[in-house]
């Protein structure tokens, strides 16, 4: 990757202006800068390393960057470098949440809003499928010789078992962002917006409910209230939908930070993230509640 100076050169957007570049820090697969333009501020994302890897299209990702603004809950891409993946954006003037703060008092509900808006905004260009995407890291670390949690394969049974009973009674696709650590809300102090689409894509809407209930760690009532602001009403079966997506999120993005763990170039834990996501995943999926949630689908 070039440098942000010789990549800035290249956006038009920054043509003949005096430029002030501040790096932004909290980025777990990419580089992000804060640029202003004579005094107009942007954010240029450059791509981590080999996060094809990690099932990262960069097309999906900048198509459906492009219409979750056309929803009204993404800023807007100014502009794009295809040929290195760098994205321009739309500074959202706000406050970047945490998780502490989405648990608030209401927060889950404007969440809910906020997600409701976007699931009715215009499709994404391609689907989003937990399970395959657990197959294919499961893949890429058998090839690469990845380091992954003991005991992983053995529960890949009770993995099917989730994916059958979806796959029985499913729910229509809607358009997905399906990462939703709180660091991808922005509260602007009338709405939240969301950033960061590289694993957007057309998916349940439980999954997206169950995701972002999940990396916010919500208790029991914190989850009924995100399912009865986004459904109308908070049922046994939503409910359970959600919660095994919850385990879903935490299976799924094991694997997704043991293969960071190994190929980021981040300064962060990932192995210790993996072995933490892994031991919730383990304890719901051997918790006598999962065969309730099993049935309530």
């Amino acid at each position: 990757m070039s440098s942000i100076e010789s990549l800035l050169s290249r956006l038009a957007t920054f043509q003949n202006k005096t430029l002030i570049v501040t790096p932004l820090s909290g980025g777990l697969t990419n580089t992000n800068f804060r640029v202003e333009a004579d005094g107009v501020p942007y954010v240029v994302r450059l791509p981590g390393a080999q996060t094809e890897l990690l099932a990262v299209d960069r097309a999906n990702e900048v198509y459906n960057a492009r219409a979750a603004h056309a929803a009204g809950i993404a800023p807007r891409v100014v502009e794009y470098l295809d040929d290195v993946n760098v994205m321009v954006l739309e500074f959202v003037r706000g406050e970047t949440m945490s998780s502490a703060r989405l648990n608030e008092k209401g927060m889950a509900t404007r969440m809910a809003h906020a997600l409701k808006q976007l699931h009715a905004g215009p499709r994404f260009l391609h689907d989003f499928d937990m399970f395959r995407l657990t197959d294919y890291y499961l893949q890429v670390a058998s090839e690469q010789a990845v380091k992954i949690p003991d005991g992983y394969p053995e529960y890949m049974p009770r993995v099917r078992k989730i994916e059958n009973a979806f796959a029985r009674n499913p729910l229509p696709t809607v358009p997905c962002h399906n990462d939703l650590l709180a660091e991808n809300y922005i509260d602007d102090g009338e709405k939240l917006w969301l950033i960061d689409f590289e694993y957007s894509g057309n998916n349940d809407p439980t999954f997206e409910l169950g995701n972002t209930a999940q990396e916010q760690q919500f208790d029991e009532a914190r989850q009924r209230e995100l399912c009865a602001a986004y459904f109308g009403y908070a049922s046994d079966e939503k409910l359970a939908r959600m919660k095994l997506n919850m385990v879903m999120s935490d299976v799924g993005w094991t694997l997704w930070a043991a293969l960071q763990a190994k190929i980021s170039t981040i300064d962060y834990d990932f192995w210790g993230w993996a072995s933490e996501r892994w031991a919730r995943a383990t304890t719901k999926l051997d918790a006598p509640e999962f065969w309730t949630w099993l049935k309530a689908i």
